[in-house]
């Protein structure tokens, strides 16, 4: 009976991460042990953190009382590196070695190779601003995603391949990418990235767009329920 009900309580709090509500998905672990539900625990906190910009110290205790040596606690390791130096938030000396060694940890394992390679790719593009490098860890995430049919995985990857479409050139398809990326993020439900989704997708289209007023009052909702602060301080960017 208590795997029965502990199994129910880490379903809820999928659940609840897939909606933003990381306070009470978290609240929810608070007092199991199982291995499964520190690592679980530890992913929501450290996307409490990514979405709010807040909230540091919670993600980085629970990423610490894994075992250190899992490909959970390595894969977190690197991605709370990686947030660290792309927001600012009190970067530690060693965070891009760090985030580095644990994507190319988890990118040679199966079970995170393709989320591993997109996260790598995200390392190179937006701290090392080494596009053609990262483009190619895009396009073996893309791979990944399509194998496996991993559709978030797709939508997030999509969303970083559009950008080149659009400074290429190619501003149709870049669009289309944007907005498949929001259509996969929506049939999953995941509301924090689709709020996230509709702001970049806003951000490409013309003030009088009315495509573009739709998405912008949609995110605003959603970044207000949630707290999503880089959502909001990107839709404040687009009024101003």
């Amino acid at each position: 009976m208590k795997d029965n009900g502990t199994y129910t309580l880490l379903d809820a709090a999928r659940r609840l991460q897939v909606l933003g509500d990381w306070d009470h998905a978290a609240a929810l672990l608070a007092e199991e042990t199982s291995t499964e539900a520190l690592e679980l625990k530890a992913e929501i906190l450290y996307e409490r953190f990514l979405f709010r910009v807040d909230g540091i110290e919670a993600a980085a205790d629970a990423i610490a009382a894994l075992d250190p040596e899992s490909l959970q606690a390595r894969l977190l390791t690197a991605r709370l590196a990686y947030t660290r130096l792309m927001f600012q938030v009190d970067p530690l000396p060693g965070d891009y070695e760090t985030a580095e060694a644990g994507y190319r940890f988890a990118a040679a394992d199966p079970k995170t190779h393709g989320w591993a390679e997109f996260h790598w790719g995200a390392l190179l593009d937006n701290v090392r601003e080494d596009g053609a490098a990262a483009k190619a860890h895009y396009d073996k995430a893309l791979q990944a995603a399509d194998q496996e049919g991993d559709l978030i995985l797709e939508s997030i990857v999509l969303r970083h391949l559009a950008w080149r479409e659009i400074e290429g050139g190619d501003r149709a398809e870049g669009l289309n990418m944007l907005r498949r990326s929001l259509h996969l993020r929506s049939a999953a439900g995941v509301r924090p990235q689709v709020a996230a989704a509709q702001l970049l997708l806003a951000a490409e289209l013309s003030e009088d767009d009315p495509e573009r007023a739709t998405l912008v009052e949609a995110a605003r909702d959603a970044a207000d329920e949630l707290g999503l602060s880089w959502v909001r301080t990107g839709l404040e960017k687009l009024a101003a």
